[in-house]
C-alpha cells in the first residue's frame, strides 16, 4: 500500500476570498465571449470546499446560479469538466450513477468504477446526495436497472458497511481464504454468495491478508480464480473490487489508460477520475501510471486531448513525472510486492499451437518442396503446414527435407518467400533457442539498439531458455562474440548491468539458481532509477506484459512487424492463449480482430486462431 496522508494535486488556496473569486468569475463571463483561461485557472486553483463557498458567494452577490452561468458560457467537454468541478464530490458521484442508469441501456463500467472504489463514508454521502438531487432511492434505481449476482454485489456495496481500515479478524483470515477456495476452485460451479459476502464486507487490510493466504492454498491469485469462475459484469465488478483492495491508485491508473488508449477518448471516464482523485491520491495514480505504461499521465493527457479541456486536465494532474526524473520508493515497493505475488503463482500456460496428429515429416517435406517448385510459390500450402506443426515437428521436417531431397529447407524458404512472411516462416522453422539468439542479435546489430526487444526476451525467459539461447548465440556462424559480450559492448550503465544479470539469472522462481541470487537481483531492481524499474515490470504478469507489447506493436501509424513476429512465434507454444485473454480484457478487442485490421499476413490467423 502507498504511504498514508494527503496525496492529491489540488489543495486549498492560501488567502482565499470567496467574494473576490465570485467577482473574478462574473467578470470573466460578462459581455461578449468569456475569459476561459481565467475560469480554468481559478477553478483548478481552489479545493472543492472552496468552490462551494464561491458558488454561495456568487449567488449572494449577483443573485444568479454560478453553475447555470458556466453552462451557458462554456461548451463541450470543457464545460462538462468545469461544471463537474463545481459540484460537491458526492453530488458529482450521484450524477454519474444517475446518468449511468437513466434512459436506454446501462453504463455498467461507470457503476463498477464508482461503487467498487469508494469507502464507507463516500458511499453514505453518495446515497444522501442522490436522494436530495433526484428524489429517489439510489438502491431502488440501481436494482431496477441491473440483475443477477451483479445486482446483489452492487446492493452490498451501496450499504457502505465494509469493516473499517485496520480491522483484521486474524482468526478468520485462513477460514475466509478456505471459504473462497471451496466456493470456487474446489467445487463444480461457483457459490457466488460467498464471494459477495466476503469481498463486500471485510476490511481492506483483512482482505489483503486473505488474498495472500488464498494464493498459498490455490497456488494462483484470487484474480485468476474470479476470471475462471465468474463471468460478465459480475466478473468485472469483482475484479474491480479486488484491484481496489490491492491498490486503489493502480486501479485508477489502469482506468485512465483505458480511457485514452486507441481510437477515441472515453471523456466521461477521464473527467470523472481526474476530478474525484485530484484531492485524494492523484500523485500515487501518477506513479502507478508511469510504472505501468512507461510514460507519464501528464504526457498521455497532453497527447490525447486539446484546448482548454486539455489545460484543465493537466492542471488537475499537477505535473509531468517524465520531467522529474526521480525515483519513487512507493512505486518500487509496489513493484516488489507484485514480484512477490508472481513468485508464488502457478499459472496454467495455454499455447495455441500443439503437435499435429498423424504427423508424417517425409510427406510434409515433399509437400513443401512441391509448393516451392516451378513458377510461383503456393504460400497457402507452406503456411498451412508450418503454422499447424509444433516446433519439434518442424525440426523433423527440416531433417526429412535434407535426407529425402538433399536440399536445405531454410534456404529454399528464404529464396521463395519475401518480407514479413519470410521472416515469420523462418522464425517458426528455427528452434526456440535459435530464434531467440537471432532476435537478440537483430536487436543489437547496426546503428541503434532495440532496448525493448532486449528487455522483452531476457526478462521473460527461464534459466534453461537463457542457457540454450547462449549456446545458440555462440554457435551462430554470423556471431563473433558471446551474447554477454555483445550486450556489454552495445549497452551501458545500470541498464547494461541489469541485462547482464538477466543473462545469468531470471525471475522465474522455479528456475532461479538460488534465493540469494533472486534477492540480490531484486535489490538491484528496486534501488535503481525509475526508468529501469518500470521497464522490467513483466515479472508481475507475463501474459499481460506480452498483450501490451503486442498492442504497442500494432497501434498508431505503422506496425512494428519485428516485435509482432517475435512475440507470436516465441509464445505460440507457450502461453499465446493466455495472452489472447489478457489482450481482450485490457483492450476490449480480441487479438485476432486487432491483427486482422493491422496486418495482411494470413498466417497470423492460423497461428492465432479465433
Amino acid at each position: 500500500m502507498f504511504l498514508q496522508g494527503f496525496r492529491g494535486t489540488v489543495t486549498d488556496a492560501p488567502d482565499f476570498d470567496a467574494s473576490a473569486d465570485a467577482e473574478t468569475l462574473y467578470n470573466a463571463m460578462k459581455g461578449i465571449g468569456s475569459d476561459k483561461e481565467a475560469i480554468l485557472d481559478l477553478v483548478t486553483g481552489r479545493s472543492n470546499a472552496q468552490r462551494q463557498e464561491i458558488v454561495q458567494a456568487y449567488k449572494s452577490s449577483y443573485g444568479k446560479n454560478l453553475i447555470d452561468d458556466l453552462k451557458y458560457e462554456l461548451t463541450g467537454k470543457f464545460e462538462r469538466l468545469i461544471v463537474s468541478l463545481m459540484r460537491p464530490q458526492a453530488y458529482h458521484d450521484a450524477k454519474e450513477i444517475h446518468d449511468a442508469i437513466k434512459g436506454a441501456g446501462t453504463d455498467e463500467k461507470c457503476l463498477i468504477e464508482v461503487l467498487a472504489s469508494r469507502n464507507n463514508q463516500q458511499i453514505h454521502n453518495l446515497v444522501e446526495a442522490y436522494k436530495d438531487a433526484y428524489g429517489s432511492d439510489i438502491e431502488e434505481d440501481v436494482t431496477g436497472d441491473t440483475s443477477g449476482h451483479f445486482k446483489k454485489m452492487l446492493v452490498v456495496l451501496l450499504q457502505g458497511t465494509r469493516d473499517e481500515p485496520g480491522v483484521v479478524h486474524a482468526e478468520l483470515v485462513e477460514e475466509d481464504a478456505q471459504a473462497l477456495f471451496a466456493a470456487g476452485e474446489e467445487q463444480w460451479g461457483t457459490e457466488e454468495s460467498i464471494f459477495i459476502m466476503l469481498l463486500g464486507n471485510r476490511s481492506v487490510n483483512h482482505l489483503q491478508m486473505v488474498f495472500d493466504k488464498y494464493q498459498e492454498i490455490a497456488e494462483k491469485p484470487i484474480e485468476d480464480s474470479i476470471k475462471s469462475e465468474l463471468s460478465g459484469d459480475f466478473e468485472r465488478l469483482m475484479l474491480a473490487v479486488v484491484q481496489c483492495i490491492r491498490s486503489v491508485p493502480m486501479y485508477f491508473a489502469k482506468r485512465l489508460y483505458k480511457s485514452m488508449k486507441g481510437l477515441g477518448t472515453q471523456d466521461n471516464t477521464l473527467i470523472r477520475i481526474m476530478i474525484c482523485r485530484s484531492e485524494i491520491d492523484m500523485l500515487d495514480i501518477r506513479e502507478c501510471f508511469r510504472m505501468c505504461y512507461e510514460k507519464s499521465l501528464y504526457n498521455m493527457i497532453k497527447e490525447d486531448t486539446s484546448g482548454d479541456y486539455k489545460r484543465t486536465l493537466l492542471a488537475l494532474c499537477g505535473g509531468d513525472d517524465d520531467l522529474a526524473g526521480e525515483f519513487f520508493p512507493e512505486a518500487a515497493q509496489l513493484a516488489y510486492k507484485m514480484w512477490e505475488t508472481s513468485a508464488t503463482t502457478k499459472v496454467q500456460l495455454r499455447p495455441t499451437i500443439r503437435p499435429a496428429s498423424d504427423f508424417d515429416p517425409a510427406d510434409d517435406a515433399q509437400n513443401l518442396r512441391k509448393a516451392m517448385k516451378g513458377f510461383g510459390t503456393d504460400e497457402d500450402v507452406i503456411i498451412n503446414i508450418v503454422a499447424n506443426r509444433s516446433n519439434e515437428q518442424r525440426q523433423e521436417i527440416r531433417q526429412a527435407f535434407k535426407s529425402i531431397l538433399g536440399r536445405d529447407l531454410m534456404k529454399d524458404l528464404k529464396s521463395e518467400l519475401s518480407k514479413n512472411l519470410e521472416r515469420l516462416i523462418i522464425g517458426l522453422m528455427l528452434t526456440p533457442a535459435e530464434f531467440d539468439a537471432k532476435m537478440m542479435r537483430k536487436a543489437m546489430e547496426g546503428a541503434g539498439t532495440d532496448e525493448h526487444a532486449l528487455i522483452e526476451i531476457l526478462v521473460t525467459r527461464s534459466n534453461g531458455e537463457i542457457h540454450a539461447m547462449n549456446a545458440a548465440y555462440r554457435a551462430g556462424e554470423a556471431y563473433s562474440k558471446s551474447m554477454e559480450d555483445a550486450i556489454q559492448s552495445d549497452t551501458s550503465g545500470r541498464f547494461s548491468q541489469i541485462l547482464t544479470s538477466l543473462v545469468q539469472v531470471t525471475f522465474s522462481p522455479s528456475h532461479c539458481t538460488s534465493t540469494k541470487q533472486r534477492i540480490k537481483f531484486m535489490s538491484i531492481l528496486c534501488t535503481r532509477s525509475f526508468p529501469h524499474l518500470r521497464r522490467v515490470r513483466s515479472v508481475k504478469n507475463q501474459s499481460n506484459y506480452f498483450a501490451e507489447r503486442l498492442y504497442k506493436a500494432m497501434k498508431g501509424m505503422g506496425t512494428d512487424d519485428r516485435a509482432l513476429i517475435r512475440i507470436m512465434v516465441s509464445r505460440s507454444e507457450v502461453d499465446l492463449f493466455n495472452i489472447r485473454k489478457e489482450f481482450k480484457e485490457t483492450h476490449d478487442c480480441s487479438l485476432h480482430e486487432f491483427i486482422q485490421v493491422e496486418t495482411m499476413v494470413v498466417s497470423f490467423y492460423i497461428l492465432h486462431g479465433d
